[in-house]
């Protein structure tokens, strides 16, 4: 990855940063140009509560290219709690087995590293919801 592509979607990775359409309010993510919902522009910024769902999941047991250490690891589709939904892997999750509807939050994890020099790519998994978390 370039360094210019990982700096500019920082926001994204780490914080979960999307964008808010004045128009009909949609919360979008990832961010667009414009918005799915009524085709206008969404370019005011929105950072997501980083808590949702489990909507669906999967277990990789072969993994691509640059992930074969993870494997086996859990993907799941989770729906946020402003209404997107996104792709993420499911960790800290130790002997509990993922289920549908399980409620969830956002952690910056260790994707990968890559190349010669072993730049490591940090990006957003999703654990289960800590009790103490789902108080507040």
């Amino acid at each position: 990855m370039e360094l210019s592509r990982h700096w500019r979607l920082k926001s994204q990775r780490y914080s979960l940063v999307g964008e808010e359409c004045h128009g009909c309010g949609a919360k979008l993510f990832p961010p667009r140009d414009v918005c799915p919902e009524c085709s206008r522009p969404a370019q005011e910024l929105y950072t997501f509560s980083g808590r949702g769902t489990v909507y669906s999941y999967s277990t990789v047991y072969n993994a691509p290219a640059e992930y074969e250490e993870f494997a086996p690891y859990t993907v799941a589709l989770v729906r946020l709690e402003e209404g997107p939904m996104l792709t993420a892997q499911l960790t800290d999750l130790g002997e509990q087995e993922p289920a549908i509807d399980m409620p969830v939050e956002m952690v910056t994890r260790r994707l990968r590293s890559e190349g010669e020099e072993g730049i490591i790519l940090y990006g957003y998994k999703f654990r289960p919801l800590l009790k103490e978390h789902s108080q507040a």
